[in-house]
């Protein structure tokens, strides 16, 4: 999908000056709101944003001061991988 957003184009120069792109600036913060409301979980952050890894994934959703959401699933998931690593 294709979102237009119109923004007087002295604003956009400015804003664009400040923090680089602006449409992807943008798409940060919808989705990091959209995680923060439940509406997209951390695997789709990262492939929506074409992040590397989880841990920067991670980083980004500290960066716009989300706190991470983890279900049931993803908390026994990472206690299975934590019991894993203490058994090494």
């Amino acid at each position: 999908m294709q979102i237009t957003v119109e923004i007087p184009d002295e604003i956009a120069e400015r804003l664009e000056q400040t923090r680089g792109s602006l449409s992807r600036r943008l798409l940060e913060i919808i989705i990091a709101d959209a995680y923060h409301c439940g509406k997209v979980n951390t695997a789709e952050v990262r492939q929506i944003l074409n992040l590397p890894s989880r841990l920067e994934t991670h980083a980004f959703l500290k960066r716009m001061g989300v706190y991470l959401n983890y279900d049931e699933a993803e908390l026994e998931q990472y206690l299975q991988t934590l019991e894993e690593f203490r058994g090494q």
